[in-house]
């Protein structure tokens, strides 16, 4: 018989399943990139984007909710992060302007969760 599998507190969360969308699509994003920025830009938006999920996740499994609003915190200053580099890609000309508010709009939707998730009680 196979036990069925636990569902962790963060896995509920409609802000962690929305950064989990925007991861893939980051990475579908980046994989478009020029093969020059594999180490660079590209590498560095993806640690950004996963970042957001991450710290999501691992702040659900604190104690306290000073701890937990910390990784909230870099959660969100990770999404930023990642605005400021997606910025830098426009720049470039690696992605278009859509894209960018694409990016922006999905950024909104998630640092908007952020907030009020650092806000209610744990």
């Amino acid at each position: 018989m196979m036990e069925q599998a636990f569902t962790y507190s963060f896995e509920k969360l409609e802000v962690w399943k929305l950064s989990r969308k925007l991861n893939n699509y980051i990475y579908d994003i980046t994989d478009q990139f020029p093969y020059k920025e594999e180490k660079n830009l590209t590498l560095q938006i993806r640690r950004a984007s996963v970042s957001i999920s991450s710290n999501i996740a691992e702040g659900s499994g604190k104690l306290s909710k000073k701890d937990y609003k910390r990784y909230l915190q870099i959660s969100f200053g990770s999404a930023m992060e990642l605005l400021s580099q997606f910025y830098l890609a426009f720049d470039r000309k690696y992605i278009e302007e859509k894209t960018l508010n694409e990016l922006k709009i999905r950024l909104n939707s998630i640092t908007r969760m952020l907030n009020s998730l650092s806000q209610s009680p744990k």
